[in-house]
């Protein structure tokens, strides 16, 4: 038997299970909303205090000192890639590039993870259900078809 969100798949007879996860749709939704709520400060901040920007970027990614003018264009690209995310677009790109930033982020911030109980190392404990947000909502883009502008739909029944 194939599963297919609503639709099961048995042989040659296709059965729908009005009991299936009809809240999924709306579940991915709620997630892309926050994720992009929380990915979308971070890139504020990167046009708003760019030194701020420069600082992490130094701190967690061993970059050198770059300009504020880096910072604007990294901010515009990242943009660009969440405008799409929020609405749904070209799913396959930005659903997995906002799960790319933020494994990156997640990652090189390993140092807090040794030392949990100093600064405000606890917070960074937070990445990881974000990441794992991220990761759900990417493996099911597919069905992520509320508050969308997609015209690519991938409804159940047509999945073989």
């Amino acid at each position: 038997m194939e599963s297919y969100g609503n639709v099961y798949r048995m042989g040659d007879k296709t059965m729908t299970n009005p009991g299936g996860p009809k809240a999924l749709p709306l579940a991915l939704f709620l997630m892309r909303v926050s994720i992009f709520m929380v990915f979308f400060m971070w890139t504020l901040d990167k046009f708003i205090r760019p030194d701020h920007a420069g600082r992490v970027y130094q701190s967690f990614y061993f970059m050198p000192a770059l300009g504020a003018i880096v910072f604007y264009i990294i901010g515009a690209v990242e943009m660009l890639i969440l405008a799409g995310f929020v609405l749904g677009l070209a799913k396959r790109l930005t659903y997995g590039a906002v799960l790319i930033f933020h494994l990156i982020s997640t990652l090189s911030t390993f140092r807090q993870y040794l030392t949990p109980f100093e600064n405000v190392n606890l917070l960074f404990y937070a990445a990881w259900p974000m990441l794992a947000a991220c990761f759900a909502v990417y493996a099911l883009r597919n069905y992520d078809t509320m508050g969308n502008l997609s015209r690519k739909h991938y409804p159940a029944a047509s999945r073989t």
